[in-house]
């Protein structure tokens, strides 16, 4: 039997995952709900000395001190007021010290939903000065199109080392 692109082999039915879906002004993006921990409020951060400007600060998450991510900052958006519906995603990511969680700022939660591997498209090639290894994908949801993250590609470096451990 021929392998289709998003058919389980065994059971001859679609492959999905399930997605959080979150906006970053009109565009979604939607992250592995593996790597999700759990979904906060904005609440006081506290900022670090010469920390890079997309990183806002460290929280105290019942007792575990987490770095916290501006994702807008990240993506070279610009900034935004929080608002009440401003929220901070924790993630888990994997490093080579282990795993440490990571607070990632959005402008909005959206929901869960799953995604098939069928309505996954590739990343669209921009040309070698724009790099898209972040982007996991480009899912088709309805008549919207959502932005796959590589949430660990999407945070890695960048001065978020000094918080591991």
């Amino acid at each position: 039997m021929a392998e289709r692109q998003g058919i389980d082999a065994a059971t001859g039915s679609v492959k999905s995952h399930k997605f959080l879906t979150f906006q970053l002004g009109e565009e979604i993006y939607g992250l592995d709900i593996l790597k999700v921990k759990e979904i906060i409020g904005i609440m006081d951060i506290t900022p670090v000395p010469q920390s890079p400007p997309f990183v806002k600060g460290v929280l105290n998450l019942r007792g575990k001190i987490i770095p916290v991510v501006d994702l807008r900052l990240k993506f070279g958006f610009d900034e935004r007021e929080y608002t009440e519906r401003t929220c901070i995603i924790v993630v888990e990511l994997e490093t080579p010290d282990g795993k440490m969680l990571v607070g990632i700022i959005v402008d909005a939660v959206s929901e869960v939903t799953n995604i098939s591997e069928a309505d996954v498209e590739p990343t669209p090639e921009f040309g070698a000065s724009f790099s898209t290894e972040y982007i996991r994908g480009m899912a088709k949801i309805k008549s919207k199109v959502v932005i796959l993250l590589d949430i660990g590609m999407v945070l890695s470096g960048g001065g978020l080392g000094q918080f591991a451990g």
